[in-house]
């Protein structure tokens, strides 16, 4: 007796309905121009601040903004008032950034306007971080807090994924860098095709993107000759100098836990960022006032300094901007690690000319953007856009595709550039 064979069972097609996506635009587009103007205002009102803090007063004290003394005593007072604003402000200013990855759980709307007031210090004080990490905080948790509140029925993953595209395509200008984070998180259900989970952070991230555009001249972009393809040997070097900066980048994601320990050791946060602006400080006065800010317009500076920078100069720009990006991150300062990374790499790259000539100044800044961005935010499509904005050269592409992939092999299985959460109490962080 011969057996039937069993019937083959066909699974349908995980169907979306269109008409919940093109529903779906309506608040992407608000979540995407309501994250733009956020960011946009409160980088304004931090330019503000800072233009009076560095220029003005100043001046009102007799001291110039490069002195020494001015920058200690600015980087110190500002470790003073964050500290304040983490201490006794409600919330706290959000929990403990060291321990946070770029894209965390939403904060209740109690903790933001906390969490504003030490970003705006922290970039006007000129803290050697970037604004990313609060402002995707800000963004989240007013677009899920208020979203869910009006519009139930969109949950709040949704809210959560409009936020921070429409936060990062109005960073960088473009929904491409959205669009490449969120193809490597690969949110939601996974039945869904890809696009589809990516429209309504897509639609929030053109918003942005297109409202930062409109408002503000944004540019990336550093000046170096154009490159030409000079054949393997360019692979190679590439490859080369993507490794290299992936090491020095490891050497700062296991120097992140010891460091955040012994400031965590300190205890009370006045005291601990008090003590993280001072050292800050010490190292602006040691590096001048291009190692410190978040690093954007100062890495713009570098070409302007190729003329009278040696190869060591540059070298030391990159091993003090890192210092300071480790300090602040680990001290408690609210701010993000991808900049600050960003002028590393940058810098790095100038070293590397400046000591080989015979290797192209743009190879170079690419190269090294990707090791240093890959060993810190484990995101490769990030790193290879920040690299290509950076120097926006599609002959770069083979050559910056390689050298990711070179450095990818150095970090991957290795810890990440963040601290676990408390790991040592601190009584007197909390009233």
């Amino acid at each position: 007796m011969t057996q039937e064979p069993s019937p083959v069972v066909t699974e349908e097609p995980f169907r979306v309905p269109v008409l919940n996506l093109l529903r779906l635009a309506v608040p992407a587009v608000v979540v995407g121009i309501v994250s733009a103007l956020t960011l946009l205002g409160l980088s304004r009102l931090a330019g503000l601040l800072e233009h009076w803090i560095w220029d003005d007063l100043s001046v009102a004290v007799g001291l110039t903004s490069d002195s020494a003394l001015w920058i200690i005593g600015v980087l110190t007072a500002t470790g003073l008032l964050i500290g304040l604003v983490v201490r006794y402000v409600p919330g706290h200013a959000g929990p403990d950034p060291a321990t946070l990855e770029l894209v965390a759980e939403p904060l209740p709307l109690r903790v933001l306007p906390g969490l504003a007031l030490a970003l705006v210090l922290m970039l006007a004080g000129g803290v050697s971080l970037g604004p990313e990490n609060p402002i995707i905080g800000i963004n989240v948790g007013l677009a899920v807090g208020i979203g869910m509140r009006f519009l139930p029925q969109v949950k709040a993953p949704i809210w959560l994924m409009m936020a921070v595209a429409g936060t990062i395509g109005a960073m960088f200008g473009t929904p491409v860098a959205a669009a490449l984070l969120f193809s490597e998180l690969d949110p939601g259900d996974r039945r869904v095709p890809l696009w589809d989970r990516l429209f309504p952070p897509l639609v929030a991230a053109t918003a942005g993107s297109l409202t930062m555009m409109q408002l503000e001249d944004l540019d990336l972009s550093v000046d170096v000759p154009s490159y030409t393809y000079g054949g393997l040997d360019d692979l190679g070097l590439a490859i080369g100098i993507a490794i290299g900066s992936a090491l020095l980048g490891l050497v700062a994601v296991y120097l992140f836990v010891p460091l955040h320990r012994m400031f965590r050791r300190i205890g009370h946060p006045v005291l601990m960022l008090t003590t993280g602006g001072l050292i800050l400080g010490l190292l602006g006065a040691l590096g001048g006032e291009v190692t410190l800010f978040k690093g954007l317009t100062q890495m713009q500076e570098l070409p302007g300094l190729a003329a009278t920078t040696t190869a060591l100069g540059f070298l030391a720009m990159a091993g003090i901007k890192l210092l300071a990006m480790l300090v602040a991150a680990t001290s408690g300062f609210r701010g993000g690690r991808i900049f600050p990374a960003l002028f590393v790499g940058v810098a790095l790259g100038f070293a590397i000319h400046q000591a080989v000539d015979a290797v192209p100044l743009a190879l170079a800044v690419s190269a090294a953007v990707v090791g240093i961005v890959v060993a810190a935010t484990r995101n490769g499509w990030l790193s290879i856009f920040m690299a290509i904005a950076v120097v926006p050269q599609v002959t770069l592409l083979i050559p910056v595709v390689l050298a990711t992939l070179a450095a990818w092999l150095i970090v991957t299985n290795r810890p990440a550039l963040v601290a676990p959460a408390d790991p040592e109490p601190a009584p007197s962080a909390t009233p």
